[in-house]
């Protein structure tokens, strides 16, 4: 499958975190032909390995997480309902927004909003909070309360569209997008020749706080790790020099997150193969499975490796497939290269 079918496929899946089963579902099927195990845990992280065939081989471990934001219902309120936010929903992006009910089938609903006619001007200009707003699906109270218990996950309604040919928009990119990447990536080194194992591990939780990986990291034990998630992109509206940019390749993490001999060389090796990349410079936490990841165990050797993206955390994100397509190109150059009988204990 090419890699834009992974990424709109993979994108129209509703797996908000803590409820990722579509998602692995899916993700597990397609991982099975370039993995010699396939395993989970109690987080319902997705580890799969292929093995270089040396013993007491080090261990590359390929991370990118499945789940998204969403909402999880928490009331009913005559036949509407009520809702709390999975993650860092964007409270601007409710009002008016069409939505899917995870019920067994699912249901569609849109969140309620006040007409324009009916606000005040100083109503008009502020966001409205999550717990001042209902979800319409069409129910009387009894029916709402039958067909929709306590607990039921929502998410944006939709998947991924094409703006053009090469620039994707929709749900999910955040950090399905990735996801379809370490699946190529898997693909393309599928028969390579490699010095290390490899482990994808495919995790849970991460907008509630890289859960997932904080246990899958602890399970694997990578030596070392490479961590795939997506960055902002800029906007007419960005800061010059804060953001990222579309078309310009991954964006490659330099910081204290990451191993500084191991991102030069990856950037060394972008550098002798014409592969564009753009640095991201992180001074803390990147808000991304790296940060685990890293002082798991022993500690990880750490790579940060970003998708550039626009209007994150909105049913509206966008990407260029061009990047996801170098970020595949870089990682599947580089892993071959990584020694047989080097760890990743020296960060000189």
């Amino acid at each position: 499958m090419e890699l834009k079918d992974t990424i709109i496929e993979l994108c129209a899946l509703s797996s908000p975190s803590g409820f990722e089963g579509k998602a692995f579902e899916r993700v597990q099927a397609l991982l099975a032909p370039y993995a010699d195990e396939i395993k989970t845990d109690a987080m319902g992280n997705l580890i799969a390995t292929k093995r270089c065939g040396r013993p007491d081989a080090k261990m590359l471990m390929l991370d990118a997480h499945m789940d998204e934001i969403g909402l999880i219902v928490t009331g009913h309120e005559e036949g509407f309902l009520r809702f709390s936010a999975i993650g860092g929903v964007d409270q601007r992006m409710l009002p008016a927004r069409e939505v899917k009910v995870l019920t067994d089938p699912p249901i569609f609903g849109v969140i309620d909003t006040l007409p324009v006619h009916t606000l005040t001007e100083d109503e008009m200009e502020k966001s409205i909070d999550a717990d001042k707003l209902f979800i319409d699906v069409g129910l009387t109270q009894e029916e709402a309360e039958a067909r929709v218990p306590l607990g039921t996950p929502v998410v944006y309604a939709g998947g991924v569209t094409e703006l053009t040919e090469n620039v994707l928009c929709g749900k999910s990119l955040d950090d399905r997008s990735c996801v379809a990447i370490a699946l190529k990536t898997m693909e393309a080194l599928s028969e390579a020749p490699l010095n290390v194992d490899l482990c994808c591990l495919i995790s849970t939780q991460e907008e509630l706080g890289t859960r997932g990986a904080t246990v899958g990291a602890y399970n694997v034990a990578p030596d070392y790790a490479i961590a795939l998630d997506v960055t902002f992109a800029s906007t007419p509206d960005t800061k010059k020099g804060e953001t990222m940019e579309l078309r310009k390749g991954a964006a490659i993490g330099v910081g204290p997150n990451m191993h500084r001999a191991l991102t030069q060389r990856l950037i060394d090796l972008a550098k002798t193969q014409d592969i564009p990349y753009q640095l991201e410079i992180m001074s803390g936490n990147t808000g991304t499975d790296g940060w685990p990841i890293q002082i798991s165990r022993e500690g990880v050797a750490t790579l940060v490796v970003s998708l550039p993206i626009r209007c994150m955390h909105t049913p509206v994100e966008t990407m260029d497939l061009a990047d996801a397509e170098n970020i595949v190109k870089l990682l599947t150059a580089f892993i071959p290269t990584l020694p047989a009988d080097e760890g990743g204990k020296t960060n000189a």
